[in-house]
Protein backbone atom coordinates (compact mmCIF):
# COMPACT_ATOMS: atom_id res chain seq x y z
CA UNK A 1 0.00 0.00 0.00
CA UNK A 2 1.43 3.29 -1.06
CA UNK A 3 1.70 5.96 1.64
CA UNK A 4 -0.23 8.48 -0.48
CA UNK A 5 -3.34 6.24 -0.36
CA UNK A 6 -3.45 6.29 3.42
CA UNK A 7 -5.41 9.13 4.98
CA UNK A 8 -5.32 7.90 8.60
CA UNK A 9 -2.72 5.62 10.16
CA UNK A 10 -2.53 4.39 13.75
CA UNK A 11 0.88 3.13 14.85
CA UNK A 12 1.08 1.23 18.12
CA UNK A 13 -1.80 3.28 19.55
CA UNK A 14 -2.75 2.37 23.10
CA UNK A 15 -5.24 3.90 25.54
CA UNK A 16 -5.28 3.12 29.25
CA UNK A 17 -7.95 4.39 31.67
CA UNK A 18 -7.20 4.03 35.41
CA UNK A 19 -4.90 1.08 34.80
CA UNK A 20 -7.37 -0.66 32.46
CA UNK A 21 -6.36 -1.02 28.82
CA UNK A 22 -9.17 0.08 26.50
CA UNK A 23 -7.16 -0.09 23.24
CA UNK A 24 -4.04 -2.23 23.04
CA UNK A 25 -1.13 -1.49 20.66
CA UNK A 26 -3.31 -0.92 17.60
CA UNK A 27 -1.82 -0.77 14.11
CA UNK A 28 -4.34 0.27 11.47
CA UNK A 29 -4.49 2.34 8.30
CA UNK A 30 -7.49 3.67 6.41
CA UNK A 31 -7.41 4.64 2.75
CA UNK A 32 -8.79 7.83 1.25
CA UNK A 33 -12.44 7.56 0.27
CA UNK A 34 -13.03 4.26 2.11
CA UNK A 35 -16.10 3.42 4.18
CA UNK A 36 -14.50 1.66 7.15
CA UNK A 37 -16.51 0.22 10.03
CA UNK A 38 -15.11 -0.51 13.48
CA UNK A 39 -17.29 -3.40 14.62
CA UNK A 40 -17.43 -5.12 17.98
CA UNK A 41 -19.37 -5.64 21.21
CA UNK A 42 -19.82 -2.93 23.83
CA UNK A 43 -16.59 -2.14 25.63
CA UNK A 44 -14.29 -3.49 22.91
CA UNK A 45 -12.55 -0.12 22.36
CA UNK A 46 -14.11 0.93 19.06
CA UNK A 47 -15.55 4.25 20.29
CA UNK A 48 -12.32 5.01 22.16
CA UNK A 49 -10.42 4.47 18.89
CA UNK A 50 -12.79 6.83 17.09
CA UNK A 51 -12.43 9.48 19.81
CA UNK A 52 -8.62 9.29 19.52
CA UNK A 53 -8.85 9.83 15.75
CA UNK A 54 -11.17 12.81 16.40
CA UNK A 55 -8.82 14.23 19.04
CA UNK A 56 -11.29 13.98 21.94
CA UNK A 57 -8.99 11.46 23.64
CA UNK A 58 -5.20 11.47 23.63
CA UNK A 59 -3.43 8.11 23.20
CA UNK A 60 -1.46 6.84 26.18
CA UNK A 61 1.19 5.79 23.65
CA UNK A 62 1.60 5.48 19.90
CA UNK A 63 1.07 7.82 16.95
CA UNK A 64 -1.86 8.95 14.82
CA UNK A 65 -0.95 10.18 11.34
CA UNK A 66 -3.17 12.17 8.96
CA UNK A 67 -1.91 12.19 5.38
CA UNK A 68 1.49 11.14 6.76
CA UNK A 69 1.70 13.95 9.34
CA UNK A 70 1.66 13.29 13.08
CA UNK A 71 -1.56 14.70 14.61
CA UNK A 72 -1.39 12.77 17.88
CA UNK A 73 -1.41 15.95 19.98
CA UNK A 74 -3.29 18.23 17.58
CA UNK A 75 -6.56 19.51 19.15
CA UNK A 76 -9.88 18.46 17.58
CA UNK A 77 -10.71 21.87 16.10
CA UNK A 78 -7.47 21.85 14.07
CA UNK A 79 -8.19 18.45 12.49
CA UNK A 80 -10.11 18.28 9.16
CA UNK A 81 -12.39 15.75 10.82
CA UNK A 82 -16.06 16.00 11.87
CA UNK A 83 -18.02 13.62 14.09
CA UNK A 84 -21.67 12.55 14.16
CA UNK A 85 -22.77 11.03 17.47
CA UNK A 86 -25.64 8.73 18.43
CA UNK A 87 -27.23 11.66 20.24
CA UNK A 88 -27.47 14.22 17.48
CA UNK A 89 -26.61 17.22 19.71
CA UNK A 90 -28.71 19.60 17.61
CA UNK A 91 -29.47 23.02 19.06
CA UNK A 92 -33.20 22.94 19.94
CA UNK A 93 -33.50 26.76 19.89
CA UNK A 94 -32.19 26.98 16.31
CA UNK A 95 -34.02 26.01 13.14
CA UNK A 96 -32.65 23.60 10.53
CA UNK A 97 -30.76 26.28 8.58
CA UNK A 98 -29.08 27.76 11.66
CA UNK A 99 -28.13 24.34 13.02
CA UNK A 100 -26.35 23.49 9.77
CA UNK A 101 -24.84 26.96 9.35
CA UNK A 102 -23.65 27.24 12.94
CA UNK A 103 -20.07 26.09 12.26
CA UNK A 104 -19.84 28.08 9.04
CA UNK A 105 -20.77 31.30 10.86
CA UNK A 106 -17.92 30.72 13.31
CA UNK A 107 -15.43 29.91 10.58
CA UNK A 108 -12.64 32.37 9.82
CA UNK A 109 -10.15 32.37 6.97
CA UNK A 110 -7.11 34.43 6.00
CA UNK A 111 -7.69 36.68 2.98
CA UNK A 112 -4.69 38.28 1.31
CA UNK A 113 -5.34 41.52 -0.63
CA UNK A 114 -3.47 44.59 -1.93
CA UNK A 115 -4.39 47.96 -0.38
CA UNK A 116 -4.57 51.34 -2.14
CA UNK A 117 -0.87 51.90 -1.59
CA UNK A 118 -0.03 48.65 -3.33
CA UNK A 119 0.96 46.88 -0.12
CA UNK A 120 -0.05 43.25 0.46
CA UNK A 121 -2.29 42.83 3.51
CA UNK A 122 -3.74 39.83 5.35
CA UNK A 123 -7.20 40.09 6.84
CA UNK A 124 -9.13 37.52 8.90
CA UNK A 125 -12.60 37.34 7.43
CA UNK A 126 -15.91 35.55 7.91
CA UNK A 127 -17.71 33.60 5.20
CA UNK A 128 -20.23 35.76 3.39
CA UNK A 129 -23.97 35.11 3.74
CA UNK A 130 -24.09 34.13 0.07
CA UNK A 131 -21.37 31.50 0.54
CA UNK A 132 -23.08 30.12 3.67
CA UNK A 133 -26.45 29.99 1.88
CA UNK A 134 -24.93 28.09 -1.02
CA UNK A 135 -23.18 25.55 1.23
CA UNK A 136 -26.30 24.95 3.36
CA UNK A 137 -28.49 24.53 0.26
CA UNK A 138 -26.03 22.03 -1.21
CA UNK A 139 -25.95 19.77 1.87
CA UNK A 140 -29.73 19.98 2.38
CA UNK A 141 -30.15 18.70 -1.15
CA UNK A 142 -27.58 15.99 -0.46
CA UNK A 143 -29.51 14.72 2.58
CA UNK A 144 -32.84 15.11 0.74
CA UNK A 145 -34.24 17.81 3.04
CA UNK A 146 -34.60 20.80 0.70
CA UNK A 147 -37.17 23.37 1.80
CA UNK A 148 -36.69 22.36 5.46
CA UNK A 149 -34.49 25.39 6.25
CA UNK A 150 -37.02 27.16 8.47
CA UNK A 151 -38.33 24.08 10.26
CA UNK A 152 -37.92 23.72 14.02
CA UNK A 153 -35.58 20.74 14.58
CA UNK A 154 -37.74 19.49 17.47
CA UNK A 155 -40.60 18.85 14.99
CA UNK A 156 -38.49 16.51 12.83
CA UNK A 157 -38.51 12.73 12.98
CA UNK A 158 -35.50 10.82 14.30
CA UNK A 159 -34.31 10.02 10.78
CA UNK A 160 -34.64 13.65 9.70
CA UNK A 161 -32.75 14.84 12.78
CA UNK A 162 -30.00 12.33 11.98
CA UNK A 163 -29.71 13.70 8.46
CA UNK A 164 -29.50 17.26 9.82
CA UNK A 165 -26.68 16.16 12.14
CA UNK A 166 -24.86 14.63 9.16
CA UNK A 167 -25.49 17.76 7.06
CA UNK A 168 -24.04 19.94 9.83
CA UNK A 169 -20.93 17.73 9.88
CA UNK A 170 -20.32 17.61 6.13
CA UNK A 171 -21.08 21.28 5.42
CA UNK A 172 -17.60 22.09 6.74
CA UNK A 173 -16.15 19.84 4.02
CA UNK A 174 -14.06 17.57 6.28
CA UNK A 175 -11.60 15.11 4.83
CA UNK A 176 -12.94 12.46 7.21
CA UNK A 177 -16.40 11.94 8.69
CA UNK A 178 -16.57 9.94 11.92
CA UNK A 179 -19.90 8.33 12.84
CA UNK A 180 -20.26 6.91 16.37
CA UNK A 181 -23.27 4.54 16.36
CA UNK A 182 -25.38 7.27 14.69
CA UNK A 183 -28.38 5.01 14.01
CA UNK A 184 -28.68 3.53 17.49
CA UNK A 185 -31.63 5.70 18.52
CA UNK A 186 -33.74 4.89 15.42
CA UNK A 187 -36.36 2.17 15.06
CA UNK A 188 -35.55 -0.91 12.96
CA UNK A 189 -37.16 0.18 9.67
CA UNK A 190 -35.72 3.70 9.86
CA UNK A 191 -32.31 2.27 10.70
CA UNK A 192 -32.38 0.04 7.61
CA UNK A 193 -33.44 2.97 5.43
CA UNK A 194 -30.67 5.17 6.86
CA UNK A 195 -28.07 2.47 6.22
CA UNK A 196 -28.78 2.70 2.49
CA UNK A 197 -28.90 6.51 2.62
CA UNK A 198 -25.53 6.70 4.36
CA UNK A 199 -23.97 4.36 1.79
CA UNK A 200 -25.39 6.49 -1.02
CA UNK A 201 -24.22 9.68 0.71
CA UNK A 202 -20.71 8.27 1.03
CA UNK A 203 -20.58 7.55 -2.70
CA UNK A 204 -21.79 11.07 -3.55
CA UNK A 205 -19.36 12.83 -1.20
CA UNK A 206 -16.30 10.71 -1.94
CA UNK A 207 -14.80 11.43 1.50
CA UNK A 208 -13.58 8.92 4.05
CA UNK A 209 -16.22 7.53 6.44
CA UNK A 210 -15.16 5.83 9.68
CA UNK A 211 -18.20 4.25 11.28
CA UNK A 212 -18.60 2.62 14.71
CA UNK A 213 -21.29 0.05 15.44
CA UNK A 214 -21.99 -3.20 17.28
CA UNK A 215 -24.61 -4.11 14.64
CA UNK A 216 -23.21 -6.73 12.26
CA UNK A 217 -25.89 -6.12 9.63
CA UNK A 218 -25.02 -2.40 9.49
CA UNK A 219 -21.36 -3.24 9.00
CA UNK A 220 -22.03 -5.83 6.28
CA UNK A 221 -24.51 -3.55 4.47
CA UNK A 222 -22.48 -0.34 4.27
CA UNK A 223 -18.76 -1.01 4.57
CA UNK A 224 -15.91 -1.31 2.11
CA UNK A 225 -13.74 -2.61 4.95
CA UNK A 226 -14.68 -3.99 8.38
CA UNK A 227 -12.34 -3.91 11.37
CA UNK A 228 -13.60 -6.46 13.91
CA UNK A 229 -12.53 -5.59 17.46
CA UNK A 230 -12.71 -7.44 20.76
CA UNK A 231 -11.27 -6.49 24.10
CA UNK A 232 -9.23 -3.57 22.76
CA UNK A 233 -7.55 -5.51 19.96
CA UNK A 234 -8.19 -6.03 16.26
CA UNK A 235 -9.38 -9.56 15.52
CA UNK A 236 -9.69 -9.31 11.73
CA UNK A 237 -9.69 -6.74 8.93
CA UNK A 238 -11.32 -7.46 5.59
CA UNK A 239 -14.18 -6.88 3.17
CA UNK A 240 -17.67 -7.81 4.38
CA UNK A 241 -17.56 -10.92 2.19
CA UNK A 242 -14.16 -12.00 3.54
CA UNK A 243 -15.16 -11.37 7.15
CA UNK A 244 -18.36 -13.39 6.73
CA UNK A 245 -16.99 -16.28 4.66
CA UNK A 246 -13.45 -16.54 6.04
CA UNK A 247 -13.49 -15.67 9.78
CA UNK A 248 -10.03 -15.78 11.35
CA UNK A 249 -11.14 -17.14 14.72
CA UNK A 250 -14.16 -18.35 16.66
CA UNK A 251 -14.92 -14.88 18.04
CA UNK A 252 -15.29 -13.42 14.54
CA UNK A 253 -17.26 -16.46 13.34
CA UNK A 254 -19.62 -16.18 16.30
CA UNK A 255 -19.97 -12.38 16.22
CA UNK A 256 -20.51 -11.91 12.47
CA UNK A 257 -23.86 -13.39 11.56
CA UNK A 258 -24.85 -16.78 12.94
CA UNK A 259 -22.48 -19.73 12.94
CA UNK A 260 -22.22 -23.33 13.95
CA UNK A 261 -18.82 -23.76 15.57
CA UNK A 262 -17.64 -27.30 16.31
CA UNK A 263 -14.51 -28.89 17.71
CA UNK A 264 -12.95 -31.09 15.05
CA UNK A 265 -9.88 -33.14 14.16
CA UNK A 266 -8.08 -33.33 10.84
CA UNK A 267 -7.95 -37.02 9.85
CA UNK A 268 -6.45 -36.73 6.38
CA UNK A 269 -5.65 -34.38 3.53
CA UNK A 270 -8.60 -31.96 3.43
CA UNK A 271 -10.64 -34.30 5.61
CA UNK A 272 -12.02 -33.30 8.99
CA UNK A 273 -13.99 -35.21 11.61
CA UNK A 274 -16.72 -33.43 13.56
CA UNK A 275 -20.21 -34.40 14.78
CA UNK A 276 -19.04 -38.04 14.56
CA UNK A 277 -18.54 -37.95 10.80
CA UNK A 278 -15.61 -37.40 8.41
CA UNK A 279 -16.29 -34.58 5.93
CA UNK A 280 -14.36 -33.44 2.87
CA UNK A 281 -13.27 -29.79 3.12
CA UNK A 282 -11.14 -27.31 1.17
CA UNK A 283 -8.75 -26.26 3.96
CA UNK A 284 -5.65 -28.33 4.63
CA UNK A 285 -4.17 -28.73 8.12
CA UNK A 286 -1.74 -31.30 9.54
CA UNK A 287 -3.24 -34.71 10.26
CA UNK A 288 -4.46 -35.18 13.87
CA UNK A 289 -4.47 -31.42 14.50
CA UNK A 290 -7.37 -30.23 16.66
CA UNK A 291 -9.30 -27.49 14.84
CA UNK A 292 -12.43 -25.35 15.03
CA UNK A 293 -14.98 -26.00 12.29
CA UNK A 294 -17.37 -23.24 11.16
CA UNK A 295 -20.53 -23.93 9.14
CA UNK A 296 -23.12 -21.22 8.53
CA UNK A 297 -26.75 -22.28 9.26
CA UNK A 298 -27.82 -21.51 5.68
CA UNK A 299 -25.15 -23.91 4.40
CA UNK A 300 -26.58 -26.99 6.14
CA UNK A 301 -29.04 -28.83 3.86
CA UNK A 302 -31.77 -31.14 5.14
CA UNK A 303 -32.67 -34.50 3.61
CA UNK A 304 -34.82 -37.46 4.59
CA UNK A 305 -33.36 -39.82 7.18
CA UNK A 306 -30.66 -42.05 5.72
CA UNK A 307 -30.24 -39.93 2.58
CA UNK A 308 -27.77 -37.39 3.89
CA UNK A 309 -24.36 -37.53 5.56
CA UNK A 310 -25.42 -37.55 9.22
CA UNK A 311 -28.74 -38.58 10.77
CA UNK A 312 -30.34 -36.86 13.73
CA UNK A 313 -33.55 -35.32 15.06
CA UNK A 314 -35.12 -31.84 14.94
CA UNK A 315 -35.46 -30.54 18.51
CA UNK A 316 -36.70 -26.99 17.83
CA UNK A 317 -38.14 -24.92 15.00
CA UNK A 318 -38.80 -21.17 14.91
CA UNK A 319 -40.30 -19.21 12.01
CA UNK A 320 -38.12 -16.15 11.27
CA UNK A 321 -40.09 -14.59 8.38
CA UNK A 322 -37.95 -15.57 5.39
CA UNK A 323 -36.90 -18.96 6.76
CA UNK A 324 -37.32 -21.45 9.57
CA UNK A 325 -34.51 -21.72 12.09
CA UNK A 326 -34.28 -25.32 13.24
CA UNK A 327 -31.99 -27.08 15.70
CA UNK A 328 -30.86 -30.54 14.62
CA UNK A 329 -29.32 -32.80 17.26
CA UNK A 330 -26.64 -35.43 16.59
CA UNK A 331 -25.78 -37.23 19.83
CA UNK A 332 -25.00 -34.37 22.23
CA UNK A 333 -24.17 -31.87 19.48
CA UNK A 334 -26.62 -29.25 18.20
CA UNK A 335 -26.57 -27.96 14.61
CA UNK A 336 -28.50 -24.79 13.73
CA UNK A 337 -30.12 -24.88 10.27
CA UNK A 338 -31.90 -22.18 8.28
CA UNK A 339 -34.26 -23.45 5.58
CA UNK A 340 -37.42 -22.22 3.82
CA UNK A 341 -39.03 -25.67 4.32
CA UNK A 342 -39.86 -26.65 7.89
CA UNK A 343 -39.12 -30.00 9.47
CA UNK A 344 -41.30 -30.55 12.52
CA UNK A 345 -39.96 -30.98 16.05
CA UNK A 346 -39.32 -34.68 16.70
CA UNK A 347 -38.85 -35.50 13.00
CA UNK A 348 -35.86 -37.67 12.23
CA UNK A 349 -33.93 -36.54 9.19
CA UNK A 350 -30.44 -36.14 7.78
CA UNK A 351 -28.09 -33.29 6.84
CA UNK A 352 -25.66 -32.64 4.01
CA UNK A 353 -22.76 -30.12 4.10
CA UNK A 354 -20.71 -29.30 0.99
CA UNK A 355 -16.89 -29.14 1.23
CA UNK A 356 -16.84 -25.44 0.19
CA UNK A 357 -19.16 -24.57 3.08
CA UNK A 358 -16.88 -26.03 5.75
CA UNK A 359 -14.40 -23.46 7.07
CA UNK A 360 -11.49 -24.78 9.16
CA UNK A 361 -9.67 -22.56 11.70
CA UNK A 362 -6.71 -23.30 13.92
CA UNK A 363 -7.83 -23.70 17.52
CA UNK A 364 -7.18 -20.53 19.51
CA UNK A 365 -7.04 -22.34 22.83
CA UNK A 366 -5.98 -25.87 23.62
CA UNK A 367 -4.86 -25.22 27.19
CA UNK A 368 -4.50 -22.42 29.77
CA UNK A 369 -0.84 -21.50 30.29
CA UNK A 370 0.56 -19.15 32.95
CA UNK A 371 3.72 -18.03 34.67
CA UNK A 372 3.51 -18.67 38.39
CA UNK A 373 5.52 -19.19 41.57
CA UNK A 374 5.41 -21.52 44.56
CA UNK A 375 4.57 -20.10 47.99
CA UNK A 376 6.00 -21.16 51.35
CA UNK A 377 2.77 -23.17 51.82
CA UNK A 378 3.59 -25.19 48.67
CA UNK A 379 0.64 -23.64 46.85
CA UNK A 380 1.03 -22.00 43.45
CA UNK A 381 0.18 -18.38 42.62
CA UNK A 382 -0.87 -17.47 39.08
CA UNK A 383 -3.59 -15.47 37.32
CA UNK A 384 -4.49 -13.39 40.39
CA UNK A 385 -5.12 -16.48 42.51
CA UNK A 386 -3.51 -18.96 44.88
CA UNK A 387 -4.22 -22.65 44.26
CA UNK A 388 -3.53 -25.98 45.96
CA UNK A 389 -1.17 -28.06 43.84
CA UNK A 390 1.14 -31.08 43.84
CA UNK A 391 4.68 -29.69 43.90
CA UNK A 392 6.24 -33.18 43.74
CA UNK A 393 5.60 -33.21 39.98
CA UNK A 394 8.42 -30.65 39.61
CA UNK A 395 11.02 -33.38 40.33
CA UNK A 396 10.62 -37.08 39.57
CA UNK A 397 10.47 -39.45 42.54
CA UNK A 398 10.35 -36.58 45.04
CA UNK A 399 8.16 -36.25 48.13
CA UNK A 400 7.34 -33.72 50.85
CA UNK A 401 8.59 -34.14 54.41
CA UNK A 402 6.62 -33.18 57.51
CA UNK A 403 8.00 -29.62 57.44
CA UNK A 404 6.95 -29.05 53.83
CA UNK A 405 10.37 -29.32 52.24
CA UNK A 406 10.69 -31.18 48.96
CA UNK A 407 12.93 -34.25 49.28
CA UNK A 408 14.58 -35.41 46.06
CA UNK A 409 15.35 -39.01 45.16
CA UNK A 410 18.97 -38.53 46.30
CA UNK A 411 17.81 -37.21 49.70
CA UNK A 412 18.51 -33.53 48.96
CA UNK A 413 16.07 -31.10 50.63
CA UNK A 414 14.71 -28.13 48.67
CA UNK A 415 12.75 -25.08 49.84
CA UNK A 416 10.45 -24.22 46.92
CA UNK A 417 9.40 -20.79 48.24
CA UNK A 418 9.31 -18.25 45.37
CA UNK A 419 10.48 -20.79 42.78
CA UNK A 420 9.19 -19.75 39.31
CA UNK A 421 7.10 -22.32 37.47
CA UNK A 422 5.16 -22.80 34.27
CA UNK A 423 1.51 -23.71 34.88
CA UNK A 424 -0.88 -25.55 32.55
CA UNK A 425 -4.59 -26.17 33.13
CA UNK A 426 -6.97 -27.90 30.73
CA UNK A 427 -10.01 -26.07 29.36
CA UNK A 428 -12.38 -28.60 30.95
CA UNK A 429 -10.57 -28.66 34.30
CA UNK A 430 -11.81 -25.30 35.63
CA UNK A 431 -15.00 -24.95 37.65
CA UNK A 432 -16.92 -21.66 37.45
CA UNK A 433 -18.58 -20.47 40.66
CA UNK A 434 -21.23 -17.74 40.76
CA UNK A 435 -19.76 -15.80 43.68
CA UNK A 436 -16.42 -14.26 44.59
CA UNK A 437 -15.97 -15.98 47.94
CA UNK A 438 -15.85 -19.71 47.15
CA UNK A 439 -13.28 -19.70 44.35
CA UNK A 440 -9.52 -19.21 44.26
CA UNK A 441 -9.49 -16.35 41.74
CA UNK A 442 -12.17 -13.82 40.73
CA UNK A 443 -13.03 -12.13 37.47
CA UNK A 444 -15.63 -11.16 34.90
CA UNK A 445 -16.91 -13.16 31.93
CA UNK A 446 -15.85 -11.24 28.82
CA UNK A 447 -16.67 -13.74 26.06
CA UNK A 448 -19.00 -16.68 25.43
CA UNK A 449 -18.95 -18.82 22.27
CA UNK A 450 -21.25 -21.83 21.81
CA UNK A 451 -19.50 -24.78 20.14
CA UNK A 452 -22.31 -27.20 19.41
CA UNK A 453 -22.15 -29.22 22.62
CA UNK A 454 -20.49 -26.81 25.06
CA UNK A 455 -19.76 -23.16 25.75
CA UNK A 456 -16.26 -21.72 25.61
CA UNK A 457 -16.06 -18.95 28.18
CA UNK A 458 -13.28 -16.45 28.86
CA UNK A 459 -13.01 -15.05 32.39
CA UNK A 460 -10.72 -12.05 32.91
CA UNK A 461 -9.23 -11.46 36.37
CA UNK A 462 -9.46 -8.08 38.08
CA UNK A 463 -5.88 -6.99 38.79
CA UNK A 464 -3.49 -8.69 36.37
CA UNK A 465 -6.10 -9.05 33.60
CA UNK A 466 -5.19 -12.71 33.13
CA UNK A 467 -7.66 -14.95 31.29
CA UNK A 468 -9.14 -18.32 32.20
CA UNK A 469 -10.54 -20.13 29.15
CA UNK A 470 -13.16 -22.66 30.23
CA UNK A 471 -15.12 -25.28 28.30
CA UNK A 472 -18.40 -25.92 30.12
CA UNK A 473 -21.86 -27.29 29.42
CA UNK A 474 -23.47 -24.68 31.67
CA UNK A 475 -24.97 -21.38 30.47
CA UNK A 476 -23.54 -18.10 31.77
CA UNK A 477 -23.87 -14.46 30.74
CA UNK A 478 -21.29 -11.95 29.59
CA UNK A 479 -20.27 -9.51 32.36
CA UNK A 480 -21.22 -12.00 35.11
CA UNK A 481 -18.96 -11.71 38.16
CA UNK A 482 -17.62 -15.19 38.94
CA UNK A 483 -14.74 -17.02 40.55
CA UNK A 484 -12.88 -20.17 39.51
CA UNK A 485 -11.77 -23.31 41.29
CA UNK A 486 -9.27 -25.85 39.95
CA UNK A 487 -8.78 -29.33 41.43
CA UNK A 488 -5.28 -29.89 42.78
CA UNK A 489 -4.62 -32.83 40.46
CA UNK A 490 -5.57 -30.79 37.34
CA UNK A 491 -2.77 -28.22 37.77
CA UNK A 492 0.33 -29.23 35.84
CA UNK A 493 3.63 -27.65 36.88
CA UNK A 494 7.09 -27.38 35.31
CA UNK A 495 10.14 -25.55 36.54
CA UNK A 496 10.64 -22.31 34.66
CA UNK A 497 14.40 -22.34 35.21
CA UNK A 498 16.52 -23.87 32.45
CA UNK A 499 18.79 -25.74 34.86
CA UNK A 500 16.05 -28.14 35.97
CA UNK A 501 17.39 -30.98 38.07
Amino acid sequence: MENKEKIIELKGVEKVFDGQTAVEKMDLYIRKGEFVTLLGPSGCGKSTTLRMIAGFEMPTSGQILLNGKDITNVPPYERPINTVFQRYALFPHLNVYDNIAYGLKLKRFRNTYVDKKGKERVRIEKLSKEVIDAKVSRVLKLVDLEEFEKRDVTTLSGGQQQRIAIARAIVNEPEILLLDEPLGALDLKMRKDMQLELKDMHQKLGITFIYVTHDQEEALTMSDTIVVMSDGTIQQIGTPKDIYNEPKNSFVADFIGESNIFSGTMVGSKKVRFINKVFDCVDDFPINEKVDVVVRPEDVFLADEGKGMVDGVIISSIFKGVHYEMTFKVGKTEVVIQDTIERKVGERCSIHIRPDDIHIMAKEFDCNRYDGYITKRNTVCFADGEFECDVTQLYEHSHLDEEGYLILENGESIDLTDVDVKVEVGLKDIEIIDNDEDGDACGTIISIVYKGDHYQIIIRTDDEEEDFVVDTEYVWNENDRVSVKIPKDKIRLKLKAVNQK
